[in-house]
């Protein structure tokens, strides 16, 4: 690989590819167009070998999230090759990379799919694309059909040199494939042309108060949660007529944020966070409060017409063994009951079901002070006088640090493992241009293109962005290090997408809480493992000890299948595969489709990501209801 670092093997370089001679007159259009023309013809009549011809060839294998000793690439010097199918081929989320596992997808899967009906979009016209000196690719998106539905897809084209007719020509084939679900043929989404046309005069009150209380029938599916997953599920269910409900905990929906610490605010850009049919206003800021999103969530409930029952809580459910239909008992907050019946149980009760993980200590139960998680954590000024320690240096340890310094309270943050800080500034933008930024590209587009690139890819252009954001950041990280705070280059030195797929946590998108440890306004501890409580704050295994009245863990949440346990009980629970981190496929593990359970699915993630997989988890819904879902292709296993 030569210069290459490790993460860089699956990338397409030139110098990989035979350092071809790309024209500088390139018609990026009529080689797309004709690439496709080919591609539609083999797929149509099924001709696995006529596909194969029009793909990269290669025996590369990242082996990227193996266990570390086992993660060196196959054959690094070969072009890598992808194809990532969401739902549209395979029914599950799946990335095959290499000749050979591409060509038993296909063997096993193109007939039965039918596929049909390729067109190039005219919207997002092919394009060459050199996002580094030494990678060059053209990118086509495209329509297609399969048998149950309508889907799009993305593809990207390296050149090679036509050894065999003349080297200083490029034949232009495909490094990756993207193939996603979009629709099902018969039953597309209610909206558009499609909405309600009908004028209503005095109905509408009394028609949603009956279809909220669903007095005379049960719901299709029930929503457990009423957060940005939950909400967006609903909206995506409701347009295709597939009756739900949610069932949320707190008195209000957006309460999950509203109640949390006062400081919290998004990292994420608001380019990035929209809703399913209703984005934010031209006017909203880039960073949202979580106030104010609480109460954006509260209102796009009300717009969105999603049925919920608030102060609601789900005390039982059980699955019938024959029928898998699901009995879920709910009790209102005025003590009434109600026992549904239902097909479908979506759990959408936040990230590892928003339980609060603090680790266990010897003497946390002769501790004089108060123990808290961020979880449980309002304000800065309920402590003012205290000496605080904040345990834990990603998002949650900074936002409440900084809340505490800003007040002039005494604040320790103890890291117990280094941190890979980007700034929101510089960092985020970079990783964001082009995709989620004022001007971008429409959300849908910006988001399909955003998924195109598989997980297994991403560790090249993560590494390459990370050197890149690190540069922009020099001045904070030689900061954080000069003062002992430590940092790292992100998951195996990828940076700061594949941390979060992959660990959901270790990392902070800087909004100004770096530059507080840095001058000392946050103090730093780091030096030594806890050992565990005394009376008055908190001993270390080199025997030092810190002093403190109050200690906040920000230590992030707990197994998702306790959440699970608590509801469905532990046979249901030790059924459940794994949710969240990412499988040798780079695939996020649980979430979005089968979770090992008939009927049950797991929604959870940022804004972004609930947006778009909202709708493949309805998908997948919709088509068992109507009895067009197909046989999902899995990993073995």
């Amino acid at each position: 690989m030569g210069d290459l670092h490790r993460a860089e093997a699956p990338l397409p370089t030139l110098i990989k590819l035979g350092n071809p001679s790309v024209p500088r007159d390139l018609d990026a259009v009529k080689v797309a167009t004709e690439w496709l023309a080919a591609f539609a013809q083999f797929a149509e009549q099924g001709d696995i070998d006529g596909v194969l011809s029009l793909l990269v060839n290669s025996n590369f294998a990242s082996n990227l999230f193996k266990p570390t000793g086992k993660d060196n690439p196959a054959s690094p010097a070969d072009i890598a090759v992808y194809w990532r199918d969401l739902l549209a081929l395979t029914w599950d989320f799946r990335t095959f990379e290499g000749t050979e596992k591409i060509k038993q997808f296909l063997t096993d899967r193109l007939a039965g799919s039918k596929l049909s009906s390729f067109k190039l979009r005219q919207d997002t016209p092919p394009q060459l694309q050199t996002p580094y000196p030494d990678l060059a690719w053209i990118q086509l998106m495209f329509t297609f059909e399969t048998k149950a539905g309508l889907g799009s897809g993305i593809v990207r084209l390296v050149p090679l040199p036509d050894t065999a007719k003349d080297s200083s020509l490029c034949l232009w084939r495909a490094h990756s494939i993207f193939t996603n679900l979009d629709d099902l043929k018969g039953f597309p989404e209610k909206v558009g042309a499609l909405r309600n046309i009908e004028p209503n005069h005095g109905k509408w009150e009394e028609a949603r108060r009956k279809e909220v209380l669903f007095e005379d029938k049960d719901p299709t599916v029930l929503i457990i949660g009423g957060g940005q997953s939950g909400l967006g599920v609903a909206v995506r269910l409701k347009a295709l007529d597939v009756p739900a409900l949610v069932i949320e905990k707190n008195p209000r929906i957006g309460d999950n944020w509203r109640t949390r610490y006062e400081a919290l605010c998004l990292h994420d850009p608001v380019w990035y966070d929209h809703m399913p049919g209703l984005p934010f206003p031209p006017s909203w800021p880039v960073f949202t409060p979580a106030k104010k999103l609480a109460n954006w969530l509260e209102s796009y409930a009300e717009s969105m017409e999603i049925n919920v029952w608030t102060s609601s809580t789900v005390v039982k459910a059980t699955q019938d063994a024959e029928t898998k239909a699901w009995s879920v008992l709910v009790k209102q907050q005025n003590g009434k009951e109600r026992l549904f019946k239902v097909k479908h149980v979506v759990l959408a009760m936040g990230f590892k079901g928003g339980q609060g993980f603090i680790p266990s200590y010897p003497g946390m139960d002769t501790f004089k002070g108060q123990i808290l998680h961020s979880l449980q954590h309002d304000k800065a000024k309920d402590h003012t006088g205290k000496k605080v320690v904040v345990v834990g240096s990603c998002t949650s340890a900074h936002d409440i640090s900084v809340d505490y310094a800003d007040h002039n309270i005494d604040v320790t943050m103890y890291q117990r493992s280094s941190t890979h800080v980007i700034s929101t500034k510089k960092g985020v933008k970079m990783l964001m241009a082009g995709l989620y930024e004022e001007n971008g590209p429409p959300t849908e587009v910006a988001d399909r293109i955003s998924a195109s690139f598989p997980n297994l890819f991403m560790s090249g252009l993560g590494y390459r962005a990370a050197k890149l954001i690190a540069e922009a950041d020099k001045e904070t990280l030689d900061g954080l290090k000069k003062v002992g705070f430590r940092t790292n280059t992100g998951f195996k030195d990828c940076g700061l997408l594949l941390m979060v797929w992959a660990k959901a946590g270790g990392y902070y998108m800087d909004v100004g809480g770096s530059q507080y440890i840095i001058d000392g306004k946050i103090k730093l501890k780091n030096d030594s493992q806890i050992q565990g409580f005394t009376e008055d704050g908190l001993k270390f295994e080199d025997g030092s000890e810190l002093p403190a009245d109050v200690v906040i863990f920000c230590t992030g949440l707990s197994d998702s299948r306790g959440g699970i346990r608590k509801v469905f009980g532990d046979e249901v629970a030790e059924r459940t595969k794994p949710v969240w981190g990412l499988n040798e496929e780079g695939e996020i593990n649980g979430c979005w489709r089968d979770l090992g359970v008939e009927g049950m699915w797991y929604m959870m993630g940022n804004l972004a990501l609930c947006r778009f997989y909202s709708k493949h988890v309805a998908l997948q819904i919709k088509a068992i209801e109507e009895g067009v879902f197909g046989e999902r292709y899995s990993v073995a296993g």
